[in-house]
């Protein structure tokens, strides 16, 4: 689609920008629907983040996608925080409404449910989130929501102690603990393993039959996700978590349904672009 002067702007900030699908499958939809807008990647850095919350506004940017590393911050620069990204504490998409007010919502959380529901229902599962940033606090409160009884292990374990104790946690530990907690759904939520061959946690701790998700997309089977194979575990690639709370981003903003499949279509066209 071309693009104009009534061509709406909308992306995502995050920092280092490099690995991002994100503008790909927005796009994909944006042309696919028929709606005028357009999505970049911001590379915005921690001590820019709020003149680029400021000129979000000032420019009439509609939507922006939050993530590494900006997450939790963001929040302090908001007019507003809708009440379940309060209760995770970490926001990945803001809203501008028609009133200039900008609005903190989470898809993380809807995202990674329905990526782990694909493969096992979490009621009365004993799961673990790896990790104690953002993304581990909306998988966190999906798990908890959906029954589950959630762990948080975490190299720093003090933050997957506080964690646990703000989102109802069962409990917390180190990564070295996976496999005394003989989790049947393991989600990553660390960089570990983006773009590198390694995992955050020792494989002898995967059992067999288990779920695995890992957050990171890229490459699409992490290190983790092979160990998980290895296994007997089933894996979950990360763009699946990616595409759904992508396609929860765009009913926000459009109010309607996104075309989910060819925002999976566009993840994998760029995926394959990007390796060739």
């Amino acid at each position: 689609m071309a693009i104009g002067t009534e061509t709406v702007v909308c992306g995502i900030v995050l920092h280092p920008a490099g690995h991002t699908r994100s503008p790909a499958m927005h796009n994909a939809a944006f042309a696919a629907c028929g709606i005028d807008a357009a999505y970049h990647a911001f590379d915005v850095p921690p001590e820019r983040l709020g003149d680029a919350i400021r000129g979000m506004r000032a420019l009439g940017i509609r939507q922006l996608a939050v993530s590494i590393p900006h997450k939790e911050a963001v929040i302090a620069h908001l007019d507003r925080v809708e009440e379940t990204a309060r209760a995770i504490g970490a926001v990945n998409t803001v809203t501008l409404g028609p009133d200039g007010e900008l609005v903190g919502a989470n898809t993380d959380w809807i995202g990674g449910l329905r990526a782990i529901e694909r493969e096992i229902k979490p009621q009365g599962r004993r799961a673990v989130v790896l990790g104690a940033g953002g993304t581990a606090r909306a998988l966190v409160y999906a798990l908890g929501q959906a029954g589950a009884e959630v762990w948080v292990l975490n190299r720093t374990q003090s933050r997957a102690a506080e964690l646990a104790q703000q989102l109802g946690a069962a409990g917390s530990g180190g990564l070295d603990e996976l496999s005394k907690r003989e989790p049947e759904i393991i989600v990553n939520t660390t960089s570990v393993g983006l773009r590198s061959d390694e995992s955050p946690v020792d494989p002898l701790g995967i059992t067999s039959g288990a779920v695995v998700m890992d957050a990171v997309y890229v490459p699409e089977q992490t290190r983790l996700l092979a160990d998980a194979a290895n296994r007997g575990a089933i894996p979950i690639a990360g763009k699946w978590m990616l595409i759904h709370q992508a396609a929860e981003q765009f009913r926000l903003w459009t109010g309607r349904e996104a075309p989910a499949n060819i925002m999976a279509d566009a993840f994998d066209q760029e995926a394959s672009q990007s390796s060739a």
